[in-house]
């Protein structure tokens, strides 16, 4: 297939690559810098423009975009800028997607579509919650409307939190484990849904090859763990104990509003993979971090 990546400087853009390469798929990055390979092609989402040719022959788009969630306060501006970054692209891609008859669009979301569900199980039937994050993932996939409006297949990846040796949530627990700074948050009984990034990467190349998947696909580990388990496990894997912890007042005065992304509990289950047979490398939380971890 030729797959059109856009975000494919990140993380999991990054990590997305070199595995659809490896699989012989032929790869186009869109970039908004002038083009330095022969793999790029220019576009500028504020703009609404993309490169002529970009998208000719293209079996499919992956839309990765979307400016990093973090734990800093969240303030009107910066608020602003988290949606900006995640919709205006997608809505850019697709409109692009309609009007030169790509027949897929898969495109990143976040299990926050769910709120805070507790301890309650939650798959791609629940409905949305509350709070910013799930307010800014309804946003994030309603700008797919005209891909699927125009009859691509479109797919909305939930994705959790995602473990790699590169960054993501250990690039920023890693180096306060190994001070000894490490522990739980609030009371640690929130759950967190959680994959290594083999596997979200896996799970978008396997969404592509099936061409009866569309609609909400969480991409998360079969067992999610409580922050309090999460802590622990990463605390062995470190070699590190991990005795503290910081009170969930101390959070919301820190970060404020942006207190949710670590204190909302979502015990989420990848359905749709489940359903169509997808396996994962590392379903064990584990196995997970001492692959990612890689000491």
């Amino acid at each position: 297939m030729r797959i059109v990546v856009a975000g494919s400087s990140g993380l999991i853009g990054t990590a997305l690559v070199r595995d659809l390469r490896g699989a012989g798929h032929d790869v186009v990055r869109l970039v908004r810098c002038r083009p330095r390979a022969v793999d790029e092609r220019t576009w500028d989402p504020p703009a609404g423009r993309i490169d002529d040719g970009a998208l000719d022959g293209a079996n499919a788009v992956v839309n990765l975009c979307g400016a990093g969630i973090g734990s800093r306060r969240w303030s009107h501006a910066r608020k602003q800028m988290l949606l900006n970054s995640r919709v205006e692209p997608t809505e850019v891609l697709a409109a692009a997607v309609a009007e030169r008859g790509v027949p897929v669009l898969v495109n990143a979301s976040a299990v926050r579509y769910y709120g805070d569900t507790g301890d309650r199980e939650s798959d791609e039937s629940t409905p949305s919650g509350r709070g910013f994050l799930a307010a800014l993932c309804r946003d994030w996939e309603t700008a797919t409307q005209r891909a699927s409006d125009a009859g691509a297949r479109v797919v909305r990846m939930r994705t959790g939190h995602v473990l790699s040796r590169c960054g993501g949530l250990l690039g920023t627990l890693r180096p306060l484990f190994t001070l000894l700074l490490g522990g739980r948050l609030g009371d640690g009984l929130q759950y967190m849904p959680w994959l290594h990034v083999a596997d979200h990467v896996a799970a978008i190349r396997f969404v592509l090859e099936h061409d009866e998947i569309s609609g909400a696909v969480n991409s998360c580990s079969p067992n999610p763990v409580t922050n309090r388990e999460f802590t622990r496990a990463l605390g062995r894997a470190m070699g590190r104990p991990a005795p503290w912890f910081v009170p969930g007042i101390a959070l919301r005065v820190v970060v404020g509003e942006g207190a949710e992304e670590i204190l909302f509990s979502q015990r989420t289950v990848p359905g749709v993979l489940a359903a169509h047979g997808f396996t994962f490398r590392y379903p064990v939380l584990a196995d997970a971090l001492e692959a990612a971890l890689d000491r």
